[in-house]
């Protein structure tokens, strides 16, 4: 078990998109498949073929392979369209899935409207520290390049109507 550590800073990504935040909101959560890559996901020796997001407090959120084999990585906290949503992290440092509760860091994603057809899109994931000691590891993951920076232009390519940017190479 890991043991906790002192707080670490959360990963905050902003992002404006050219759409009211209702179409960003069901984008975001209703349209998790068509934004979220499938080669992010847990394991080297899977292909992904569906994606699911669950759109109410309680719903998971995970990923079936080839084989039917589901991996569930995250459990919605929180469902207030079009203005809020939250994610209970399971995922760890070391890329695997613990569901222990006080093991599991939290992603909130906020719709603000800036004007009438444009949102500002907030993507906070916090508690890093609940990951122990591997905690900076995992927020050097996750706020790195192919993290939720990248992850967040791909929402925002598909919100506005655009197909999403393709994933880079890895090497």
């Amino acid at each position: 078990m890991n043991e906790p550590i002192t707080a670490v800073e959360p990963v905050v990504r902003e992002l404006r998109v050219a759409a009211p935040p209702d179409t960003c909101f069901s984008t975001f959560v209703d349209g998790f498949a068509t934004w979220w890559p499938p080669e992010h996901h847990i394991g080297e020796e899977r292909t992904i073929t569906e994606l699911h997001l669950e759109p109410f407090v309680g719903g998971r959120c995970y990923d079936v392979d080839t084989e039917g084999v589901e991996c569930r990585w995250g459990t919605v906290l929180v469902h207030e369209p079009p203005g809020r949503f939250a994610l209970a992290w399971h995922i760890q440092a070391d890329w695997t899935v613990d569901l222990d509760p006080q093991l599991q860091s939290e992603v909130e994603v906020t719709f603000t409207p800036i004007d009438d057809s444009t949102t500002l899109v907030r993507l906070e994931h916090r508690n890093l520290e609940r990951h122990g000691s591997a905690a900076a590891a995992l927020r050097a993951g996750i706020g790195g390049d192919g993290g939720w920076g990248f992850l967040l232009a791909r929402f925002g390519d598909v919100a506005i109507g655009q197909p999403p940017r393709p994933v880079p190479a890895r090497d």
